[in-house]
């Protein structure tokens, strides 16, 4: 398998996209598959710049032996676009601006939707856990799970 760079975007970087990044992370350690993927996240805005993931979320995340240790960065369309192969939204206003930012069809063409990998759920976005209650953070650890599983089978 060719080595694949997947970055996974959500707003802020700090729930939802750093939880996909770890879940999928972690798939692809338990298939012995580490090296062919280089997972990154990152957030269309800035509000969180340098924090790491949210509290609440990385407390739900170890519950399911997840360790989420990137650091918010935003989007950078001038570098992202040309290093990652595929760069996948949570939901259909990150997928929007992601859009927006890109420069031709390629980059368009890279932009995917994490709820198109599910496999188990219907949902058409991940949503953001971000004002819910503890409820909220599970649902979108159990979205992601399905997805990146999917995400995996589509790549091998």
């Amino acid at each position: 398998m060719e080595k694949k760079n997947i970055l996974f975007v959500c707003m802020g970087n700090i729930c939802r996209s750093p939880s996909a990044e770890a879940v999928f992370s972690e798939i692809v350690k338990s298939k012995g598959l580490s090296q062919a993927f280089e997972i990154d996240s990152a957030g269309t805005l800035a509000y969180h710049v340098g924090e790491p993931a949210d509290k609440r979320m990385k407390l739900h995340a170890v519950k399911r032996d997840y360790n989420l240790t990137s650091i918010s960065r935003k989007f950078n369309p001038d570098i992202d676009f040309e290093h990652f192969d595929i760069i996948i939204g949570m939901d259909n206003e990150n997928i929007g601006t992601l859009k927006n930012m890109a420069k031709n069809q390629e980059d368009l063409d890279k932009i995917k939707k994490m709820t198109d990998f599910s496999k188990e759920w219907s949902y058409s976005e991940i949503p953001d856990p971000y004002y819910g209650g503890e409820e909220g953070f599970e649902l979108v650890l159990d979205l992601l799970e399905d997805s990146c599983q999917g995400l995996l089978e589509k790549l091998s």
